[in-house]
């Protein structure tokens, strides 16, 4: 037989002689006997047991997949000066929040009240000296937050889009904050940081327009209301004091306001500074003699000399500082604007049948050459409209004496 070829074996089969009134009983032997007809024994013990044990599976299950999503009502991380708050998860019923010390949540399991059956524990022996970003994303319920006398740093995202904050309140022993009325600065007041998003709920109460319906809503006052004017005044308008020299980032995002007064001295609006303040129609500027620290406005003579748009001095514009402002209807840049973010006024013009809406121009101060010489754009920094298949910025008017 050579190397190449193989030797096949062909095996017989098996044939098992099982009689036919054996064949569902008969037993091959080494095999256990068939159970058709037959119950296992204990099979109701181990049915039950088989049930506690998916039971119990189950339940192990659900428990470990709500513990990977639940997480702690106060999240810190250790830094070089000290803990920071890093992360704020409301149980739902908090509403002042005190940033001040490393604290934890303690439940009272005998009250039945979700509003009242916690308390917030604190450990005076670790001061919280700083406040991360986005620590309080989106948070609906917190209205007042307290800032304790040992916190350097606020990120300028901490607090975004806390929708129910009215204020903002810092400890006068801070050396490094303070609060006008609700609302945030440097200790110098240099610079304006947060005026929180529902602040006008804190001066409507304060000036006595907050009217509530039956489900706890406020009432916005309109046009025909015999006291609207005055509300105007009181509520949806504020004025930068004449200490500020910036607007930080996000500072006035989402604001509920009509009109705001920028000191000449203001040299710097941030990134995001106004974004989408859907009922901001006029940025007036104004120069003071006296000091105006108050944010409350009472009159233009109050303020001095008050001009419409930006004020003079300003040299930066940060990214989307205006965008989706669709109430406002004029921007005049000044000369001293060396610098212009990319999307700086995007979308403040719209089109209502074929006419334009807002913002439908831009008027510089510069020449067209001094302009693109000696200011640095970013993309898309014009408003853009539908134009034919295409999107279109507006035009710049240069030369353009204020209105």
């Amino acid at each position: 037989m050579s190397k190449k070829e193989k030797k096949i074996v062909v095996e017989e089969p098996i044939h098992l002689d099982i009689p036919e009134d054996e064949i569902w009983t008969y037993k091959v032997e080494g095999l256990a006997a068939p159970h058709i007809n037959k119950p296992y024994k204990h099979y109701g013990l181990k049915k039950v047991i088989f049930a506690i044990v998916i039971i119990i599976a189950v339940s192990l299950s659900c428990y470990f997949s709500v513990r990977t999503v639940q997480k702690d009502t106060f999240e810190y991380d250790q830094t070089e000066s000290g803990c920071e708050l890093s992360k704020f998860s409301n149980t739902g019923f908090i509403t002042t929040l005190d940033i001040d010390f490393v604290s934890s949540l303690e439940y009272d399991r005998e009250n039945p009240d979700v509003n009242t059956n916690f308390n917030i524990i604190k450990d005076e022996t670790k001061p919280v000296t700083s406040v991360g970003a986005y620590a309080l994303n989106c948070d609906e319920k917190v209205q007042v937050i307290n800032i304790g006398e040992g916190v350097d740093y606020v990120d300028p995202k901490a607090f975004y889009s806390c929708w129910a904050l009215r204020a903002i309140e810092v400890d006068e022993n801070n050396p490094n904050y303070c609060d006008i009325d609700g609302v945030l600065y440097n200790k110098d007041k240099t610079e304006i940081i947060c005026r929180p998003c529902d602040h006008d709920t804190y001066l409507a109460e304060k000036y006595g327009h907050a009217k509530y319906d039956e489900n706890g809503g406020r009432i916005e006052p309109t046009p025909e209301d015999a006291n609207y004017e005055q509300y105007v005044k009181d509520v949806m308008t504020f004025v930068i004091p004449s200490s500020v020299e910036k607007v930080g980032q996000l500072c006035f995002n989402y604001a509920n306001m009509k009109t705001v007064y920028i000191p000449e001295g203001v040299r710097v609006i941030e990134t995001l500074g106004f974004f989408e303040i859907p009922l901001l129609e006029n940025v007036y500027s104004y120069k003071c003699e006296a000091a105006v620290t108050d944010s409350h406005y009472v009159s233009d003579e109050a303020l001095g000399r008050v001009y419409n748009s930006l004020p003079e001095g300003l040299e930066y514009i940060g990214s989307d500082a205006f965008s989706y402002n669709q109430a406002m209807t004029y921007v005049y840049i000044p000369s001293s604007v060396t610098y212009i973010g990319h999307h700086a006024f995007w979308d403040t013009v719209y089109k209502e049948g074929d006419e334009l809406r807002g913002v439908a121009k831009i008027e510089v101060a510069a020449s067209e050459d001094d302009f693109k010489s000696k200011v640095e754009t970013g993309d898309s920094w014009r408003p853009q409209y539908d134009y034919m298949l295409f999107k279109k910025s507006v035009d710049v008017v240069y030369n353009s004496t204020r209105a």
